[in-house]
């Protein structure tokens, strides 16, 4: 391995996540109501909540994929998609918002891989496009990775090839190969056929071991039991409650917290 590419996959700082007040509406409907929530460095933070409750938007508000309308998202103390400029807040370049995304890790439910490109490349895009690393070192990195998360024998192999299990586990690798200081991941086993959901949480439990910030949209009750430090429970775009997950899952302090869970326990 060379030095580039060793400092590439070294251990990352934790990051923390500050989420100030965050609103947001589509149209007439309030998705978020005021949100505020911080994920401290090194901790496993699970969401849960009904459809519809803004777990999803959440997590895309963290990495501006959806701008609030009023609030802002802070990590390790840097806003998120804005400068401050005085007393206000203004939208930064796209460019800029790009390099921020590049260190915060976003793992989607229905994967998102390049179906053109094979594993490997898929995991080394991100490095190359960004500058961070030449194609030699960005695909040696992805070796690692993928050896990280059980595929290093399918590097050649094109998405189409793959379970929904392994692709997933490809997008998790291509989610660290920037090295990002926090990962977010939106329901990741939501889209895969049951008997494929544990290959993919035993990597997300390896990662949380490891002391990665994680942020986990989930609806995997027992599995947020294990794993999680913290569990937020979010209905009608506000956080109810939150707490370890023994307050939270075994003795909820608020009614529609219990009546939620009584649904999927």
């Amino acid at each position: 391995m060379t030095a580039k590419t060793a400092d590439a996959v070294a251990d990352v700082e934790a990051a923390t996540v500050e989420v100030h007040d965050v609103h947001k509406w589509y149209g007439t409907h309030r998705v978020l109501d005021g949100v505020d929530l911080t994920v401290r460095p090194g901790e496993v933070t699970v969401i849960l909540g009904p459809s519809g409750s803004g777990k999803s938007t959440l997590l895309r508000v963290i990495n501006h994929l959806e701008k609030p309308e009023i609030g802002h998202v802070s990590i390790n103390g840097e806003p998120i998609g804005v400068k401050r400029q005085g007393d206000r807040l203004k939208e930064l370049s796209e460019r800029a918002i790009l390099t921020q995304r590049g260190r915060i890790g976003f793992v989607f439910q229905n994967f998102n891989l390049f179906p053109h490109l094979t594993v490997l490349d898929n995991v080394a895009a991100a490095p190359v496009a960004t500058g961070r690393l030449g194609r030699p070192e960005a695909q040696e990195l992805a070796r690692e990775l993928l050896g990280r998360v059980g595929l290093a024998d399918r590097t050649g192999a094109y998405p189409r090839q793959l379970s929904g299990g392994q692709q997933q586990r490809v997008a998790i690798a291509r989610a660290l190969a920037l090295r990002p200081g926090v990962i977010l991941f939106d329901e990741p086993t939501s889209a895969l056929d049951p008997e494929l959901v544990g290959e993919v949480l035993a990597v997300i439990r390896d990662l949380a071991s490891s002391g990665t910030t994680l942020v986990i949209v989930t609806h995997e009750i027992g599995f947020a039991r294990e794993i999680a430090d913290r569990v937020v429970f979010i209905d009608g775009g506000k956080i109810i409650e939150q707490g370890p997950p023994s307050e939270i899952l075994d003795a909820p302090r608020h009614e529609r917290t219990r009546d939620f869970l009584s649904k999927v326990l």
